[in-house]
């Protein structure tokens, strides 16, 4: 790491006590205010601190219990606490009772959730799901995506990467992945990872094991062919 990122860091971190404090501050005087514990948790999360944000919002919950929209967000963010923390049977137990005004968003952290622990034919399920209240959003459309390269499915998987490229021309994740897909499919996948490259460095450097363990799996299946 850099010194500049290092010091970004800092000032990211200066910045979120700062907001701690204020939040807690706004609580004392504003107990009734449930967004400021929703807006506290988050920014515990922010700093890792995620027993702190358990705590808080678990205390929330029985404040305002009588509440029914505000429990549900409460909920909604004890998942992500729980998500965030990689705690993912957690995540999952909050994002499983949310009701149809969160529908969306929990279908959403649901797929996420299953996907990190590596379920993807249920983290499929749950993103289809989340994009039939969502059509054009993005991150959807995204996790839609990886569960089906995940699976196998390149000729869906295209599709999809496809319509995020479409809607999002700068995410340079979504050109990575769709290079690996046209890779398999026998494409030209070049301008993608160039893309790739160009806009996330970083995450393209990340993706050359999995750009590796495809070029083997290809030469593979050539080898077999052959046979």
């Amino acid at each position: 790491m850099t010194e500049k990122q290092t010091q970004g860091r800092e000032q990211d971190k200066k910045r979120s006590e700062q907001m701690v404090h204020e939040l807690v501050q706004r609580i004392n005087l504003h107990p009734g205010d449930a967004d400021a514990y929703y807006e506290l948790a988050t920014v515990l999360v922010d700093l890792n601190s995620f027993a702190q944000a358990e705590e808080l919002l678990m205390k929330a919950l029985g404040l305002f219990a009588a509440q029914a929209e505000v429990v549900e967000k409460l909920h909604y963010g004890l998942g992500n606490v729980y998500y965030a923390a990689q705690d993912y049977p957690k995540a999952i137990a909050q994002f499983d009772q949310l009701g149809a005004r969160w529908k969306g968003a929990g279908y959403l952290m649901l797929a996420q959730s299953y996907m990190a622990s590596g379920d993807h034919k249920r983290a499929l399920a749950f993103s289809l799901t989340a994009l039939g209240s969502q059509p054009k959003d993005v991150a959807t459309l995204q996790v839609v995506a990886e569960n089906l390269l995940a699976l196998g499915n390149m000729s869906q998987a295209a599709q999809y990467y496809d319509q995020v490229l479409e809607l999002d021309d700068r995410n340079g994740r979504a050109y990575f992945d769709r290079g690996l897909v046209a890779m398999v499919q026998g494409e030209d996948y070049g301008q993608y990872f160039k893309r790739a490259k160009s806009l996330d460095p970083q995450y393209f450097e990340k993706g050359q094991k999995k750009l590796a363990d495809i070029e083997r799996f290809i030469q593979t299946q050539k080898g077999t062919t052959k046979k």
